[in-house]
């Protein structure tokens, strides 16, 4: 009898241990495509989109890092963009189309701080970059306005043009 019991627990436990090993697919989140962490410069712009200044970091920042990432949500409509305080301080929930890669918003609310967002134009272009070491990656470009830039009325440009490319984490990329 116990040799029963003993084959019986070493079977159970074997076929335990082998049905266990099955490995669960993980999905995505809906905004995957558009969700990443993005090394981007802030070029001023007139109202037609031509750039102001060419070659001129005006606020000597230079390239920063951008996070466009999934609402809680998960959401197929909408996601967030964040600067992180490393340009303007905005954090925004934008309209996105996942089909085009395009997304907007228009006079939001700075969830950073109160003002008021206005994001136009805004597209990813899947390996359309080509990061300093050579390699692609994908695109990001976007203009941007904010309700409390003195800037257009003082110096004659309409807002920013943002873009650059999804960060790969290699150095020669930063």
């Amino acid at each position: 009898m116990r040799k029963i019991l003993l084959y019986l627990l070493v079977s159970v436990s074997s076929f335990a241990l082998f049905t266990s090993c099955e490995k669960d697919e993980i999905g995505g989140v809906a905004t995957e495509k558009m969700a990443g962490e993005w090394y981007v410069v802030a070029d001023a712009v007139d109202e037609n989109g031509e750039i102001v200044y060419k070659d001129e970091d005006l606020f000597g920042i230079g390239y920063f890092h951008l996070d466009t990432y999934n609402l809680a949500s998960n959401s197929t409509t909408e996601m967030w963009i964040n600067d992180n305080g490393n340009f303007w301080d905005f954090k925004n929930k934008i309209n996105i189309d996942l089909k085009d890669l395009t997304f907007s918003i228009s006079d939001a609310q700075n969830e950073a701080y109160d003002s008021k967002v206005t994001i136009e134009d805004g597209k990813i272009l899947l390996g359309a970059a080509t990061t300093p070491s050579g390699m692609p990656a994908d695109s990001i470009v976007f203009t941007v306005t904010f309700n409390d830039d003195d800037y257009p009325d003082a110096y004659g440009y309409y807002g920013y043009r943002v873009s650059g490319y999804r960060y790969t984490g290699f150095e020669a990329d930063n």
